[in-house]
């Protein structure tokens, strides 16, 4: 018998293995899960240099795959962001814009980009200009509020230049002006959110160096969450291989804290099969480690394809070129066998898409190709199975728990407690896993999306589903475990503990399966291990932390208010 490298016991390791679904104990030997079982069993592979953590009956779950965010991305700003993730009414979140303007120093910004929605404020409502103008007079402010809609202070006009004569180059979407023409400062999104985006993208960046250290905080507060792996969907304004330095080197230097799975995203409108015909000559799927690998191509394939979840507005329909625009596309892929993923919210998006995915597979081929559907808040049980039948998978996130008073508003109470149809999605077999579509939209925190999944409930305590449309929570787990690993092409290495599987585990704060049910949404881990490596370690625990991490700077609103998963330096 091969004596373990690391012993985990005395605790209530949920394995997601129907074969052996509970467990006290755990053998970890090459960074793979070696045996699991009672106490008496594992500690059998005790030698003289193996390390043993007594778990203290602690509850132990596989580590968390998010099957959809933009992780990348947001390590590269995650430093510069104050997040209002948890903040309880208006006036506290516009306390720390007021805070945060007397540490920033000169050619910095403030910036609130997504995590938050109206309805968990006490207020019941947004914040306006001139709030934001008062707090801040001085040191250029940017917040954004979802897909719909953000606000430029005084400070930040004047930084980009933006005044009665500057030229809107947007897509869609607009600046709000006043009767003499000059911008109030507010954006929005009608329904394309891509001059939201590109009023972000002037705002000042991170040089390479701090990248770093930002996403190093990033992956580490990730893994206080109990978040092991994730699904990169790129994003707007994400260049490749440009923007992807900082996780390379990452990679490179064995200091990656999450495993990563990424897609390329089309930039260029008009030009996307150019991209993806030059990215085909620099990397191929499944190109790259366990730690960071290519997957495919999405989740914006063409831009005409992309129908934008602002609830507030009416549905967009995609424009008619939209079929003749991803055909091409759509057959270089295939034919280079390329997984794919597509953003679609609406069902009426999804025929469309659908039928062409169904045309262009029948001729190229769709076998093993593990291809995505995203979203699909209104889709039907039709378009689920029909998504079965051509292979695809679907990944669901809880957008529509930061837009439910926004979606009763427009489309009603009925149809609020049909949206996002998790239940019907698991009762058509096609395979499925959760979500966080982070940051631009909802928190990076997995177990705000995994409450709103057992509860049923939007980030203001609005009801959204009836009782029985919840999830369960060992199956509201599986989609965040288990069932993640289909995604990224990785069935039977991870998402279970089980022998042979990599050793990515969490050891939660408190049991999920038997706190309040509101509790879930504050859960966090107290020892994270990737690859049977411990990378996040506290409380009881502590002593086995890795080395902390060197601090951001002091001001960083990541810093001073810390963040889900991160602390503030003065509560450290």
């Amino acid at each position: 018998m091969t004596t373990a490298d690391l012993i985990l016991m005395n605790g209530k390791v949920t394995t997601m293995d129907p074969a052996r679904p509970e467990a006290a104990a755990i053998a970890v030997t090459d960074g793979l899960i070696q045996a699991v079982g009672p106490d008496a069993d594992i500690m059998a592979y005790q030698g003289p240099e193996t390390r043993v953590i007594d778990l203290r009956g602690q509850r132990v779950i596989p580590g968390l795959i998010d099957s959809h965010t933009h992780i990348i991305r947001q390590g590269n700003n995650f430093a510069m962001e104050l997040r209002w993730d948890r903040v309880p009414s208006l006036a506290d979140g516009l306390k720390m814009l007021k805070e945060q303007a007397e540490r920033t120093p000169a050619g910095q910004w403030i910036r609130v980009v997504g995590g938050w929605s109206a309805d968990q404020f006490a207020e019941r409502r947004l914040p306006t200009i001139e709030e934001i103008n008062a707090v801040s007079p001085d040191v250029p402010v940017y917040v954004l509020h979802l897909y719909d809609r953000a606000w430029l202070n005084k400070a930040a006009l004047r930084a980009l230049g933006i005044d009665s004569h500057y030229y809107e180059p947007f897509v869609s979407g607009r600046l709000e002006r006043d009767d003499d023409g000059k911008p109030t400062g507010l954006a929005l999104a009608r329904p394309n959110a891509q001059p939201l985006y590109a009023l972000l993208d002037m705002a000042p960046k991170l040089d390479f160096e701090q990248q770093l250290l930002s996403t190093k905080h990033y992956f580490r507060a990730l893994n206080a969450l109990g978040l092991t792996s994730a699904l990169d969907c790129a994003g707007g304004f994400l260049n490749y291989p440009d923007d992807y330095g900082v996780i390379s080197a990452l990679n490179r230097r064995g200091e990656q804290t999450v495993r990563i799975g990424y897609q390329l995203f089309a930039q260029r409108p008009g030009f996307e099969l150019d991209d993806f015909r030059r990215w085909n000559d620099l990397v191929k799927p499944d190109a790259g480690d366990d730690f960071l690998k290519c997957i495919g191509a999405g989740e914006m394939l063409v831009a005409s394809a992309y129908d934008f979840e602002d609830f507030s507005y009416p549905r967009p329909t995609l424009a008619p070129r939209m079929e003749s625009d991803l055909r091409p596309v759509l057959e270089f892929l295939f034919q280079n066998r390329w997984p794919i993923r597509f953003h679609c919210t609406y069902e009426e998006s999804a025929h469309r898409l659908l039928k062409l995915v169904e045309e262009v597979g029948r001729d190229q081929g769709l076998d093993e190709l593990n291809w995505i559907f995203d979203h699909g808040e209104t889709i039907s049980p039709a378009t689920m199975d029909w998504i079965a039948r051509l292979g695809g998978g679907i990944s669901y996130q809880n957008r529509i728990a930061f837009q439910a008073s926004a979606y009763e508003a427009r489309y009603g109470t009925d149809a609020l407690r049909h949206v996002m149809p998790v239940k019907k999605m698991m009762a058509s077999g096609v395979p499925l896993a959760a979500g966080t579509d982070a940051t631009r939209v909802s928190s990076y925190n997995p177990w705000l999306a995994i409450h709103w999944a057992v509860s049923g409930k939007g980030r203001g305590g609005d009801v959204i589903w009836a009782e029985d449309h919840r999830l369960s929570r060992h199956d509201a787990l599986r989609h965040w475990t288990a069932e993640g690993a289909w995604f990224s092409r990785d069935t039977g290495r991870k998402g279970q503990i089980k022998p042979g599987q990599m050793a990515d585990l969490a050891v939660l704060d408190r049991d999920y399966f038997t706190v309040a049910e509101d509790d879930i949404a504050d859960i966090e881990a107290d020892l994270t291990l990737l690859g049977g490596k411990i990378v996040f370690a506290k409380a009881a625990f502590a002593a086995h932390a890795p080395a902390p991490l060197p601090s951001l700077p002091d001001w960083s609103p990541v810093a001073f208010f810390g963040a889900p998963g991160a602390a503030p330096k003065q509560a450290a």
